[in-house]
């Protein structure tokens, strides 16, 4: 991994309970916070408030989308990552906030789809931009998902039509593509 420059690892939870607190996130050249108005936009799209959903947080990087879901009244936030320092970090920001139901699983995040069973009412999904990871996750994510669920997806291109999927709302910032989804 390639250290990013000083003061780029930490991101501000925005809103809830953990309102202005600091995450930080071990220095690494794959990570890619969403920045603070995407991730405002995309809790406007939700709700501000997230009370006893349960949400998944497949390519958790720096834990911010799942913190903030944490910190706006979510009941359980899985947070999966496949890099095991950057894992170490999420559960070093957890134990920091003392973030009670929050599950940081060290794995690859198509594996961990292909094995969990639990369902959610949230997905977030922002994988590396340079790969197809979000066309297959979105592929395997149905049957972990609750009815009404719904799915963040952000990607450095559009995503190809699906008959999968309904999107809901999308929207752009800069070189970052985002997208509200729900199964179709």
């Amino acid at each position: 991994m390639t250290a990013l420059p000083s003061g780029r690892n930490r991101v501000r939870i925005i809103a809830g309970k953990w309102r202005s607190r600091i995450v930080k996130f071990p220095a690494a050249a794959a990570l890619r916070p969403t920045p603070d108005r995407v991730r405002e936009t995309l809790f406007n799209w939700l709700g501000q408030r997230l009370d006893d959903l349960a949400c998944l947080d497949l390519f958790a990087g720096s834990g911010a989308l799942g913190f903030e879901a944490l910190s706006r009244g979510a009941s359980r936030v899985v947070m999966v990552e496949r890099d095991r320092g950057v894992a170490a970090g999420l559960r070093a920001s957890a134990k920091a906030l003392d973030a009670a139901g929050l599950e940081v699983v060290e794995g690859e995040a198509l594996a961990w789809l292909d094995g969990a069973r639990e369902r959610f009412d949230i997905a977030f999904l922002d994988p590396p931009y340079a790969s197809d990871l979000a066309a297959r996750a979105l592929a395997k994510l149905p049957p972990r998902l609750n009815p009404g669920a719904r799915v963040y997806v952000e990607s450095a291109e559009p995503l190809p039509p699906s008959a999968a999927w309904r999107t809901l709302r999308e929207d752009r910032a800069g070189a970052v593509r985002y997208a509200l989804l729900e199964p179709a």
